[in-house]
Formats: C-alpha cells, structure tokens, sequence
C-alpha cells in the first residue's frame, strides 16, 4: 500500500512538473495581465494605437521612467497610469492612497498616482520635443485607471475627475469624441484633417521606436513585463539560440516541434529581425532554430529584485526592446 501511495506522489509530482509549470504562480502576482486587458479594451473603444510599457528618458534625471501606456487618437495623446489596488481605500491628507485589505488585516500605502501621471505628462512631452515633436498646449493629457473590481471606497465620487475607477471602466463606450480630456484647444483644433493625420504618424513612429519593457506571453495567455537577460541550457542550446539577441531579434514565437510520449523533447523557436517597418518582417525572414525543451529564458520581472527562469515551453512568445 505504501509503495502504491509513493509510486502515485512521485507521478503526481512529475505531471506537475511537466504541465503546471510553477512559472504560473509568478505571472498570477503580476500586475501585466490587468495592463494588457486595460489597453485592449481602451484600444478597443477610442480606435486609436495603445504603447505598453514605455520607459521614456528622463533628461532631468538621467533615468528611464515607466509609463504603462499612452493612447494615440487622433487629435490627442493620453498618458494613462494603471493602478491594480485592492481593498478599501483612501486618500491621506498628504495625497498618498491607502489600500486597506480586510482579510489580511494590513494597509498599503502608495504615492499619489494623479501627481505621478501630471509628472510623467511631463516627461513624455519633453522626450517628444526631443525628437522634433512640438505639441500644441493642452494635446497631452493623462488618467489613473483602477481596473480592480475589489476596490472599494466610502464615497461614490471620492476620486479626482482624472481618475476612472472599475465601474466607469467597464461602462466606457465608444463616442465621437474621447471621454479622455475632450475637445483639444489650440493650433491642431483648428487645423486641417492633413495635419492631424501627420502629427499622429509622427507621434506613432516616435513611440514605436521609443525604448519598452521586454514582454513575455506565457502559453496560458498570461503577460509579463521586464528585462529578458539570457539563455541556459545545454551548451547546444544556447549556442543555437545565440543570435537572438536584443540588437538583432524584435520577436520570437515558440511552437512544438517533436514528442515523445507525452512529453515534447524538442521545441521548434522562431525570430523575426528587428525591422522599424509599420509592416514588420516579412514571413521569409523569419528564421528558426530546433532546441531541447528544457531550456529556460532568464527574465527580470518590472518592480521586482528577483530573477525568473521560464521554460521555453511554457513560452507562447517574447517580444525584445531594442
């Protein structure tokens, strides 16, 4: 009986190891999948082109800062912060938010998103000036989206106007004119439709080209931000895989190519070159490389100190920052 019960943890922990990877338990602490569902739907209802994880120079500082996303329509941009709080909340007198999680008896405090995303509009603006972008007065605007229906507060109008909690978010519809920040005033609102279409080409080109967080999509549909590193695996795994590098490879996708039993040995890798092109590459140049599947990507998570390691084959794609 014993040796029953033995024999049946050790498959247990073997089908665990090969079908649930533990990598998940990262990615469902991850604040990425709520970003990406924010900006499909915000991409969604303004038809304009939503950039994710943005880490814009700062001049000032010397430094990169972290914009979850900007949303280019026509006639305006929106710098928006996304914001995963829990709990009930308030605001304290020096303007931090307080996220006070019932179960867990503890309170988080956080700075000030409305002052973060007035100082990152800042930031934004500046780098667009600095690649010839002159905007004109009140073009760029910004809100903090609190994409969790677990937040809660006393009041139902407790927030600052800029700021879209979980009940105004998923009553958004499309409109003629964005609900962001309203009628643009200025030189642009009078200006031509030609003229319109040229500024939002160039602030697409620009932010397009604008330096991201590295993004890995797990096979379970789930996103990460951060910094892919490196490699590891067999030597000859690593050596197939030795062009994708940052400074050649804009994407790789991962497919399964050969199995055995119920386990796939072989994975089939394909990469794309780095091509600033509206189109991307071309389906011909795309290369391919065949490795084991238990190579592993090395990945730094965004807003964390600890280095992941993920299987290639629980990788669905990892797109690289230039």
């Amino acid at each position: 009986m014993w040796a029953e019960l033995l024999c049946g943890l050790v498959i247990y922990k073997l089908f665990r190891r090969f079908f649930y990877d533990d990598d998940i338990l990262d990615l469902e602490s991850s604040d990425s999948d709520s970003l990406f569902s924010v900006a499909s739907r915000i991409e969604n209802i303004y038809d304009g082109k939503v950039y994710v994880g943005l880490r814009i120079p700062d001049s000032e500082t010397g430094s990169r800062q972290n914009i979850d996303m900007v949303l280019i329509t026509k006639g305006e941009a929106v710098v928006i912060l996304v914001k995963n709080f829990s709990g009930l909340i308030s605001i304290d007198a020096d303007g931090s938010w307080v996220c006070t999680h019932e179960t867990k008896h503890k309170s988080e405090r956080h700075p000030d998103p409305v002052a973060e995303a007035k100082r990152l509009v800042s930031i934004l603006e500046s780098y667009l000036e600095q690649r010839g972008i002159d905007l004109p007065e009140g073009y760029l605007s910004f809100k903090v989206i609190l994409p969790n229906p677990k937040l809660r507060t006393i009041y139902s109008n407790y927030f600052p106007p800029e700021v879209i909690p979980y009940e105004q978010l998923i009553q958004l519809k499309p409109e003629p004119r964005s609900m962001f920040s309203g009628w643009i005033k200025g030189a642009l609102r009078g200006g031509k439709k030609e003229m319109q279409e040229s500024m939002q080409q160039r602030i697409n080109f620009v932010l397009g080209t604008a330096p991201t967080w590295d993004r890995l999509e797990h096979k379970s549909n789930k996103y990460m931000l951060g910094e892919f590193l490196e490699f590891k695996g067999k030597h000859e795994d690593t050596k197939a895989l030795r062009d994708i590098k940052r400074s050649k490879v804009g994407r790789m996708i991962i497919q399964k190519s050969s199995m055995l039993g119920l386990v796939h040995s072989n994975l089939q890798v394909l990469y794309s070159p780095r091509d600033y092109r509206s189109e991307g590459a071309s389906a011909s140049e795309w290369k391919e490389v065949t490795v084991r599947s238990s190579t592993e990507a090395v990945f730094q998570p965004r807003y964390s100190n600890k280095v992941r390691k993920f299987k290639l084959s629980s990788i669905s794609s990892l797109t690289l920052s230039a």
